[in-house]
């Protein structure tokens, strides 16, 4: 079982949000140090996961096949900087399609889990939003909020529970402290 592991979400925290569904590869602007970050996690031995909402193709806005380009895309850009995916899980339902995949829901990160054999008491769940928090949290994960992205501070008595165990700046500051404190 992998004990070294993250789950990243995607928007906000590795590109760009702007409020705009990434529907084509094009549309993907990774934020400064994203690249950098997974590659020096993946180099200090991190299982990386990205576990993101993607209700544009359940929304008829994107198709599955044009996501599944989205994160091609996605995928190549971490190779290329010598970072590595493990697996990339995305809730495509819409909101209201009462799924137990959407954040702040916990199905993505028990279905990784599963499927690549991790152990989610030891595992961070990384994301900019407080359902990303209440995801991990649910999981059992240890919770890191990045405020690069919809969150951009933070205050305990303004953010709903549960609570981060963390909060960064950014993914480099997060890539940072996870590599030096194991």
């Amino acid at each position: 079982m992998k004990d070294r592991v993250v789950f990243l979400d995607r928007d906000g925290v590795i590109n760009v949000e702007d409020g705009n569904f990434v529907t084509r590869p094009e549309d993907l602007r990774l934020l400064p140090g994203a690249l950098e970050s997974i590659a020096r996690l993946t180099a200090a031995g991190w299982t990386i996961v990205i576990f993101t909402n993607q209700s544009g193709v359940g929304r008829g806005q994107m198709t599955e096949s044009a996501l599944a380009e989205v994160h091609d895309s996605l995928r190549a850009q971490v190779t290329a900087a010598g970072g590595h995916l493990a697996g990339i899980y995305a809730c495509i339902h819409a909101p209201d399609a009462g799924c137990d995949c959407r954040k702040p829901q916990p199905g993505l990160l028990i279905r990784a889990a599963q499927e690549l054999k991790l152990d989610l008491s030891t595992a961070y769940a990384a994301g900019d939003t407080p359902r990303d928090i209440a995801a991990g949290h649910s999981a059992g994960c240890k919770t890191a909020l990045i405020l690069s992205g919809h969150t951009k501070t933070y205050s305990p008595e303004s953010f709903p529970d549960p609570q981060p165990d963390e909060v960064f700046p950014n993914i480099s500051a997060l890539a940072e402290w996870l590599i030096s404190s194991r």
